[in-house]
């Protein structure tokens, strides 16, 4: 997977952003992945010297030499699975849980629609946010799969120090709530990994 190639090559690719790649293209050839300073990783692309691979592509009428640069971050199984392109790379920046969240959370499909007349004297234009709902996603809720999953289940853990967990009582069982205080999730969650043994693993 070759990126553009962008840049000087190529000041019409469809990424560049005021005269920059937007994709941060071609990357810095390095010997070893490490992790840059904003969280994105730096992964080895070998240069000439460390037997990294060139290859000639054509770009308007003109060869160009392509190196370890411009490759696209790629998992070979799943290019080879699916038949196609897929674009792999770590994500383990703090950044990435919020990105993840917004996928799972934006809502449908959304259109905004003006709604005016002619000649009409009217200064304020309404607007209307409508839902857009797809053929495909139609026939997924008619028949009412799944439209999204967490697999093991998140609970929330009931956090508190030692012996200070809430106890509500009443006049009749105050005495035995104080002496056998219930457990929470957190305590039990505690005496699951003492007993289990998968979950001391």
């Amino acid at each position: 997977m070759i990126h553009g190639p962008c840049g000087t090559l190529n000041q019409n690719s469809p990424c560049m952003m005021d005269g920059k790649c937007s994709k941060r293209y071609p990357k810095t050839l390095i010997s070893e992945t490490i992790t840059g300073n904003d969280g994105y990783p730096l992964y080895r692309r070998r240069s000439r010297v460390d037997n990294g691979r060139t290859t000639i592509i054509k770009l308007n009428k003109q060869d160009i030499e392509i190196d370890n640069r411009w490759i696209v971050p790629y998992s070979p199984i799943l290019s080879k699975t699916f038949k196609t392109h897929i674009n792999v790379e770590s994500c383990h920046s703090v950044k990435s849980i919020k990105y993840i969240c917004k996928y799972v959370t934006k809502g449908n499909d959304m259109a905004v629609i003006g709604i005016g007349a002619e000649n009409c004297n009217d200064e304020v234009t309404q607007y209307q946010m409508g839902r857009y709902v797809s053929s495909n996603e139609a026939v997924w809720r008619i028949f009412s799969f799944p439209i999204h999953e967490r697999h093991p289940s998140v609970l929330h853990l009931a956090v508190h120090l030692e012996n200070g967990q809430r106890v509500y009582f009443t006049p009749h069982n105050a005495v035995q709530r104080a002496a056998q205080p219930p457990s929470t999730t957190l305590t039990s969650f505690f005496e699951t990994c003492q007993n289990d043994d998968f979950a001391q693993t």
